[in-house]
């Protein structure tokens, strides 16, 4: 039986929502990649969770709560972590003993054959041992096809069977935002059209290890689509820029998911909701870490824009609107790389 919590616990420390922060952060942070010594993460500025389950509740009441609960979260931090979701710890287990078995380190010569060959790859390999990265990955398309390597034994079945329950938080949290911004539950279903929407997941293995070559695991940047889920087998890393400008550590609760809102989520609420710039440092970590971000995007053909319910005289659109897959290849980047645009569609 799912444990039963508040659908939202706020914290001891909560920031105040600040918009013209952020807005003239954002670009300044996305354009360097500081000494991590001379910005420090904080540990006591705390992340909402959110219960999904009760989003979906019988007790209207609490469905009512949790809804308008989700609506002040989104845009008041735009990241929180998911409970009860349910994704089961097999399921979780499965995936990281899967990615860990790929990332064997002894067939590395292997993995080369998924190294970047054109525009279309659904599958690729990297390593990147860089001051300003440190990582090695491997990214698929999980939806709407799903694409994924044959070896190691039981890696495909086990990723596809976290992707396939992502689907449903996909559809669930589209509702859920939808209701929370007084629409339909299926606006956002529409907008994006969520059902043949373009996921990619990205599988990480970070440092320690002789490769390394600096601090940074992934330099700061957002990521485009609707949202992008985040689950990691340690606490060791990940951090991500608040409205105020604080970098706050995520460490999650064991086996939730971390949501952080996405570029086109924003650019469809026209700045109403806002992707934040995260990033990973590695140089503290005591052991290697998996990671697996799935980026849950439009479909390649949506044509995003800010909606007119989110502009008038007082609010005009910040953003040019494009079609997804147009944006993701703004910056010279093909599909799989989903590279963020936002900046570049940002209306001056």
């Amino acid at each position: 039986m799912a444990e039963t919590i508040s659908p939202v616990l706020i914290n001891h420390r909560p920031f105040e929502p600040n918009s013209t922060i952020i807005n003239s952060h954002h670009s300044s942070f996305l354009d360097q990649n500081p000494n991590v010594d001379t910005i420090v993460a904080v540990d006591d500025i705390e992340i909402p969770t959110v219960d999904f389950s009760v989003l979906f509740s019988d007790d209207l009441e609490k469905r009512s709560k949790a809804i308008e609960n989700i609506g002040h979260v989104c845009e008041d931090f735009g990241f929180f972590y998911l409970v009860n979701h349910g994704v089961s710890d097999k399921v979780f287990e499965s995936v990281f003993k899967g990615i860990s078995d790929f990332f064997n380190p002894t067939e590395i010569e292997d993995r080369k054959q998924y190294e970047k060959k054109n525009l279309t790859d659904r599958i690729r390999w990297g390593l990147r041992s860089s001051p300003g990265e440190n990582r090695e990955y491997l990214k698929v398309i999980a939806h709407p096809e799903y694409h994924c390597p044959a070896k190691p034994a039981g890696f495909s079945e086990a990723m596809e069977e976290y992707f396939k329950r992502l689907r449903v938080i996909v559809d669930g949290l589209g509702k859920a935002v939808s209701k929370a911004m007084g629409f339909e539950e299926c606006y956002v279903e529409k907008a994006f059209k969520l059902d043949s929407g373009f996921d990619m997941s990205a599988m990480n293995l970070y440092p320690p290890n002789f490769r390394s070559k600096g601090s940074i695991g992934v330099p700061n940047h957002t990521d485009p689509g609707f949202f992008v889920s985040l689950i990691q087998d340690v606490n060791s890393g990940l951090q991500i820029l608040s409205h105020k400008g604080d970098w706050i550590n995520v460490n999650m609760p064991p086996n939730a998911i971390f949501i952080n809102l996405g570029d086109h989520l924003e650019i469809l609420t026209n700045g109403k909701y806002k992707s934040h710039v995260h990033r990973v440092v590695v140089d503290n970590n005591k052991v290697k870490r998996i990671s697996v971000a799935t980026l849950h995007g439009p479909s390649l053909d949506s044509f995003v824009s800010p909606a007119p319910e989110f502009v008038d005289e007082s609010h005009p659109p910040i953003y040019r609107g494009m079609t997804y897959k147009q944006s993701l290849e703004v910056n010279g980047g093909d599909e799989i790389d989903v590279q963020s645009s936002l900046e570049q569609i940002r209306i001056e």
